[in-house]
């Protein structure tokens, strides 16, 4: 099977949806089920922590992130409840979510592990720093931001999963790369349109490469989510290094000329790292 542009591959995951041979990502139930608790309102934390606590390693998760520097009280939380009762239930659904996104980064094949784990890594990255910004764009969730850099590069999931059959790009890890640069936002926007997810944050994975990309004089999670993906790549061979970023909205937006060394701004640090605990 010969493809003569991305155009082409994309029909062509269109076709195998269409026919049920390639199955879209999808949340784990435990997500899928707190999402549409916290959807449907008037939930009580006992009944938010009564389906947190079948998953124990959420459950950790969970717990350590209430007693973080960013949450935590005076006294330690050791139970679910309480955990549930202080972050609340949006936050809850936010961070369910996002703590579970991991389970979906799971190569089905050592050939792929390598560049699942590059993919991983890199949603870490520019979560944690679109978290970080949100200090900001005060107007913005700074969970909802983290959220929005996890799935980022989302649309990667499945073309991986399509490509490891195709031996003009298993073969070729660099036919493999370039492809899944180009599609990965159109088949992101797939996704995001199965998933239901909200509309805030259902344009990141197909606009956050838009580098002209403006919604209005308020800075939205693309602008955040753009921002904190340059930063990550400086300094690296990316193609998307070599934009002008005098010439991208985002920055503005934000509050930033083009040169500010953003990651060296006081108290920036510590929040990408207060973010990257909460994930690992």
């Amino acid at each position: 099977m010969q493809f003569t542009s991305v155009q082409g591959f994309l029909d062509h995951v269109q076709s195998e949806l269409d026919a049920n041979r390639l199955i879209l990502p999808t949340l784990p139930d435990i997500a899928l089920k707190v999402k549409n608790a916290v959807a449907n309102g008037d939930i009580s934390a006992k009944e938010l922590a009564d389906m947190i606590v079948t998953d124990a390693a959420l459950s950790t998760q969970v717990i350590r992130v209430a007693n973080s520097p960013k949450y935590r009280g005076a006294a330690e939380i050791n139970n679910i409840q309480t955990a549930v009762s202080r972050l609340g239930n949006n936050t809850i659904r936010i961070l369910v979510t996002s703590l579970v996104m991991k389970q979906m980064f799971c190569p089905s094949s050592k050939l792929l592990e390598n560049i699942f784990r590059k993919i991983w890594e890199q949603s870490i990255n520019v979560s944690s720093i679109s978290r970080a910004l949100c200090a900001f764009v005060p107007h913005l969730n700074s969970e909802e931001a983290m959220l929005a850099g996890l799935i980022h590069q989302i649309g990667k999931l499945p073309i991986l999963m399509l490509v490891e059959t195709i031996p003009e790009f298993r073969d070729s890890p660099a036919r493999t790369e370039k492809l899944l640069q180009k599609a990965h936002p159109a088949v992101g926007k797939l996704i995001m349109d199965a998933w239901d997810f909200p509309e805030n944050l259902k344009p990141v994975v197909s606009e956050y490469v838009n580098f002209q990309y403006n919604s209005g004089p308020k800075a939205d999670y693309v602008d955040v989510v753009q921002v904190a993906f340059l930063q990550s790549i400086a300094g690296t061979d990316r193609p998307a290094c070599r934009v002008d970023c005098s010439a991208v909205p985002s920055f503005a937006k934000l509050g930033f000329s083009a040169n500010t060394e953003i990651l060296e701004i006081e108290g920036i640090s510590d929040e990408i790292e207060i973010a990257r605990s909460m994930l690992s």
